[in-house]
């Protein structure tokens, strides 16, 4: 074959061709589990050589990392915008309570769970993975902590409080990863343990 008539491979840019060995590693996760973001598996997804993800990506941990960043800050980002649309902080705690045990977003809470036990040997997806809980634990907290200033809720240490729930939403999800119990199940049960810690009347954030 000539040079004329062998087949060519468009160069990309360096910040395009990032963009998409990302996006790759980001469906890869999604798909198959944050354990399948491996060099050869990253590659295939893409389109590409093992080779040339090597070339961006010399330390793949690395790339795992920030694969979960990017995949557990978008829900973040989302669940921020549904607490901001609601009026009040019972309403709010109301809706994280429902959207985080849906049952919708269960490839999230593989990504999760994998991660934590990846993060043991993984040091740039353990870091990854405190700033993440950090930034969930934050936003739980200023609810609460808006709650106790208008008088809804009763808490002495909201930060606590935040912990106790975020701790009680991943446990349930990851139950629910094994099918214990339903959406249907784990709402409720959260539902009365939050009203509960906050002193909130029973049955007002299932009703």
């Amino acid at each position: 074959m000539s040079r004329a008539a062998q087949p060519q491979t468009r160069r990309r840019p360096p910040a395009e061709r990032r963009a998409e060995l990302a996006a790759a590693a980001r469906d890869l996760a999604l798909a198959d589990g944050l354990a399948a973001v491996t060099l050869r598996g990253v590659a295939a997804r893409a389109g590409v050589t093992p080779a040339l993800v090597a070339h961006y990506h010399p330390v793949m941990d690395e790339l795992v990392a920030t694969t979960f960043a990017a995949i557990v800050s978008a829900e973040l980002v989302e669940v921020e915008g549904l607490l901001r649309s609601r009026p009040d902080p019972t309403s709010r705690i109301s809706a994280l309570v429902a959207t985080l045990l849906d049952g919708t977003r269960d490839e999230v809470t593989v990504v999760w769970v994998e991660a934590w036990a990846l993060g043991r040997r993984n040091d740039a997806l353990a870091d990854a993975v405190r700033s993440q809980m950090d930034a969930w634990q934050a936003i739980i907290r200023r609810v609460v902590e808006e709650g106790v200033a208008s008088g809804d809720f009763t808490a002495e240490d909201p930060a606590t409080v935040a912990w106790l729930l975020l701790g009680m939403i991943d446990g349930l999800n990851a139950q629910g990863l094994v099918r214990w119990g339903g959406a249907r199940d784990r709402g409720p049960l959260l539902a009365g343990a939050v009203e509960g810690m906050l002193g909130l009347r029973r049955g007002v954030l299932s009703n």
